[in-house]
């Protein structure tokens, strides 16, 4: 049980390297022939299959803050942490009903251009530099230094800034070739991903069920889990009482039972899915069928993911409460790592490769979305107006490298503080801020027509101080117990307000003040969007889909309540 790879594994590893790459020059050499033409280059307009759409989706969504985030969230919270990825489901069906025909039938390519066209230049300008700062200096880093720590980890350490390079080479090597070489290599690296993070399941419940006595069966594991650890099959984290300690505050802290489902988990996900240019991106270039069926099957899967990222946290912590996993460090972080040391000689190299998937197919997906957005929304616009095709592709490759080499570089030495809070952390401190604003934004420009320019640049400031409020300083200025929230005790010597009450005190407040603020507008704002019925009507087969992705997750609320 050590961490070393062997060569078995370097074997496995170097197989899946090249099986990608190979696929990716395929691809490439594919659509040479419109290596040139920027929407091919940025959207790949036209060629993407559904089930390239989800699969991308779902590549560029699952990495290494995932794997080792969300693991570490099933070893202290539970399966309560898997209402992330079902109501991520849910969000996804209404992105793909709702969302994905308005942005279709106006012909929006980026999230920036949805803002020019239905506010003003300068909402559009804000947030594309807004977005810009927070993929390169959030996400990829936090993406790169979790995704280098967890492979150095299981190599055996000291390696951990050729494994950096390496990723983002990588990465590059992918994104250069533009999204049809980004979302059909992501074919590959979800299927790459998602039986290496089943095959580390399945080995972390028959080794639970190894060390129970009940034999090495999967089934068996289970529920042995089940029955050493009951409080960790809760999907509602109950409410704090007067003789809760401090352990069970922390995670009501995080996850604050029915409340995360009033307003907090949709605003996270319905931001994310439907307002997001690294995951929208890829829908974008398809009619709207394709589109549709695309971020449904991403619905689907999403289904799977709690088996991927989150059973082996909770197996963790039955080892580690039983004493049979001393090579916990780290505390719950590193609960993914030390279930990966059980795995045998060759499936390590497995486990390898589907993190490495998961973080270079976020870290292709990211870049490609940054190159769109300087390229189309900032570069085309201010500063070279006349670029033609050949140029804006030119200018795109520039800024994939560009981006890459800031996300190394501050990454390098962990300038920005990473390792201190953690990946997972790190990402939602900086971009659950902003959600609410960005959310209220979307959802009331989409959807009501009175809506103003003023009031959207409103909305987003007031979103982000109002975050902040609720987050830092509510307790003291109001008190702990008000009308609006309880505060608790965060076991540091002060008051929280749990995070998903504060994101949906921020967006009710946001909301309230854009729709203030509209009145005093014309009653049909001139940029408002066209919404007829037929935009929304749904095929048979699409209705089915939604029926049966809907049934599996009442179900396993009914099962898990």
């Amino acid at each position: 049980m050590n961490n070393n790879l062997t060569y078995p594994d370097y074997i496995v590893f170097i197989i899946y390297f090249v099986v990608v790459a190979t696929y990716g020059y395929t691809i490439y050499r594919k659509r040479k022939k419109d290596e040139h033409d920027a929407k091919a280059y940025f959207l790949a307009e036209g060629t993407l299959t559904w089930w390239a759409i989800g699969a991308s989706l779902i590549a560029s969504n699952i990495s290494a803050e995932q794997f080792i985030g969300m693991s570490g969230e099933g070893f202290f919270l539970g399966i309560a942490v898997a209402a992330y990825e079902w109501i991520a489901a849910i969000s996804l069906i209404i992105v793909a009903v709702w969302f994905i025909p308005v942005y279709l039938k106006n012909k929006i390519y980026t999230m920036p251009q949805f803002l020019k066209i239905r506010y003003n230049e300068s909402t559009a300008l804000i947030m594309a530099v807004f977005w810009l700062f927070l993929y390169i200096f959030v996400n990829l880093t936090s993406i790169l230094y979790l995704g280098a720590v967890a492979i150095n980890g299981l190599a055996g350490g000291g390696y951990i800034h050729i494994i950096m390079v390496g990723l983002a080479l990588f990465a590059l090597l992918i994104s250069l070739g533009g999204m049809k070489v980004v979302a059909y290599t992501d074919v590959i690296q979800v299927a790459v991903l998602i039986i290496g993070g089943l095959v580390t399941s399945y080995i972390a419940l028959t080794t639970v069920g190894q060390y129970f006595g009940v034999g090495e069966n999967a089934i068996a594991g289970f529920k042995v889990l089940m029955r050493e650890a009951p409080e960790h099959f809760k999907m509602i984290i109950p409410r704090p009482t007067a003789a809760s300690s401090q352990n069970d505050i922390n995670k009501y802290l995080t996850f604050p039972g029915i409340l995360s489902y009033a307003a907090g988990i949709w605003i996270i996900n319905l931001n994310y899915w439907g307002c997001n240019q690294y995951i929208t991106q890829r829908a974008l270039g398809a009619d709207l069928q394709t589109a549709r069926t695309g971020i449904l099957f991403a619905g689907f899967l999403k289904l799977l993911m709690p088996l991927i990222v989150m059973l082996p946290g909770i197996a963790a912590f039955v080892l580690f409460k039983e004493g049979h996993l001393p090579q916990l460090v780290g505390g719950k972080d590193g609960a993914y790592s030390a279930v990966l040391t059980f795995l045998p000689t060759g499936l390590k190299g497995l486990s390898v490769a589907a993190l490495t998937a998961a973080i270079v197919a976020s870290l292709a997906g990211k870049v490609n979305s940054i190159s769109t957005i300087y390229t189309l929304d900032i570069h085309k616009k201010y500063i070279q107006k006349g670029a033609g095709e050949r140029q804006q592709v030119n200018i795109g490759r520039i800024a994939v490298f560009a981006a890459m080499l800031l996300a190394v570089l501050f990454t390098w030495n962990d300038v920005l503080g990473i390792g201190g809070v953690g990946g997972f952390t790190y990402i939602q401190k900086y971009t659950g801020f902003i959600s609410p604003g960005v959310f209220a934004m979307f959802l009331l420009g989409m959807f009501w027509k009175r809506t103003t320019g003023t009031a959207a640049i409103v909305g987003v400031i007031s979103g982000f101080l109002l975050s902040i409020l609720f987050n830092e300083f509510a307790p003291q200025l109001f008190g702990n117990e008000t009308l609006l929230y309880t505060a608790f005790a965060n076991g540091k010597g002060g008051f929280e307000i749990p995070f998903h009450i504060c994101m949906g005190l921020s967006f009710a407040f946001t909301m309230l003040l854009m729709v203030v603020i509209s009145f005093f507008g014309p009653k049909v704002n001139p940029k408002a969007f066209e919404l007829d019925t037929e935009m929304f009507k749904l095929k048979p087969q699409t209705t089915v889909l939604i029926i049966i992705t809907l049934l599996i997750i009442a179900a396993l609320y009914v099962k898990f309540w």
